[in-house]
């Protein structure tokens, strides 16, 4: 399989076959998971981030150099990651239908290859989705939470995610008012995310930060703790309306979040890198990030996605000229 072709070769890139957190830290794999969220009166203390280190590190992780086979193995499980997007005010339903049939069948002469993890829109067009991906192991995911702003009344969000639900999402991604953490209203924004957690019955939610808007790391990593504590399934950086987007700096302050939330109670927590994630050799270095901070166990598509559907072709592109040894023209692949 590909994912565990991209293991083998990323453990003997990096010497290990697990991060040196893993056995120090053995006994909370098997710790019993913890309720969906927090308790109203949980404090949550976050640690300060040191800029320089995360930054080093990040860096340092993207000089990795992955053979062809692990090349291959790591773009394949990228396209299984990704949740193809479109979320223009010009949507039609013929466009929500092409995005579904690129996401059951990415590269036709590599059939091999995907599905991917999701297709993602508005809560308009969930019902075209699901009737598309009726059978398939794609979700549908839908904005919600006055997206991309979240500058509504609590109770006009709360209707939006519902509606979501009730239409058939198996996902939903919500944003936060950063207005209100940046302002310091912590309890707000921890007691607003538990009540779209809520409001989102069995579908999982996604909880973006809009990292771009958020100022330093620190407030990236309180803003992380927040969302976990109140009980996302996923933390995702961005809306892909706010540059920057997605960097593997701001990545791995989330990533170490995560890491150490599972220490605490043995709760894994997804991760959704989007927007300013474009090429595939970028993907490949975000898939290293993931291996090295969390370990295998998150090198999958219910642990990990992409929210970048320009990166798909690039991707698809790659390997086409692995498997051709010519590149490709950009037309050979669908916009959509």
């Amino acid at each position: 399989m590909a994912e565990s072709e991209f293991l083998r070769a990323a453990e003997s890139v990096a010497g290990v076959d697990q991060p040196a957190w893993a056995s120090r830290h053995a006994a909370h794999r098997t710790a019993p998971s913890h309720a969906a969220f927090a308790p109203r009166s949980i404090i949550v203390c976050s640690p300060s981030v040191d800029a320089v280190a995360v930054e080093e590190r990040a860096a340092s992780l993207a000089k990795r150099s992955l053979k062809k086979d692990a090349k291959i193995a790591g773009l394949k499980l990228s396209v299984a990651m990704m949740d193809l997007t479109t979320l223009e005010g010009k949507d039609t339903a013929g466009k929500v239908e092409q995005l579904c049939r690129k996401a059951l069948m990415p590269l036709a002469t590599m059939p091999e290859v995907g599905p991917c993890a999701a297709v993602c829109v508005y809560p308009n067009h969930v019902r075209t989705a699901k009737a598309c991906l009726a059978g398939s192991r794609v979700r549908v995911a839908s904005v919600a939470t006055a997206f991309p702003a979240g500058q509504s009344p609590l109770d006009i969000r709360l209707e939006d995610t519902r509606r979501a639900v009730e239409f058939g999402a198996d996902e939903i991604d919500m944003v936060i008012d950063r207005g209100a953490l940046l302002a310091g209203h912590d309890a707000q924004v921890f007691d607003e995310i538990a009540a779209v957690k809520q409001a989102c019955g069995s579908a999982h939610l996604k909880v973006i930060l809009e990292t771009g808007e958020l100022g330093s790391y620190d407030m990236v990593r309180k803003a992380s703790d927040l969302a976990i504590a109140a009980g996302a399934d996923f933390i995702k950086t961005s809306t892909g309306k706010v540059t920057p987007a997605a960097t593997p700096a701001v990545t791995l302050v989330m990533l170490e979040a995560i890491r150490d939330h599972y220490y605490a109670t043995g709760r894994r927590i997804g991760m959704k890198p989007a927007g300013g994630v474009r090429t595939s050799k970028q993907a490949l270095h975000y898939l290293v990030l993931v291996k090295e901070t969390l370990g295998e166990g998150w090198l999958n598509p219910d642990l990990f996605r992409f929210g970048a559907s320009a990166l798909l072709n690039d991707v698809l592109m790659q390997l086409e000229k692995e498997r051709t040894g010519v590149y490709q023209a950009g037309d050979d692949f669908s916009k959509d």
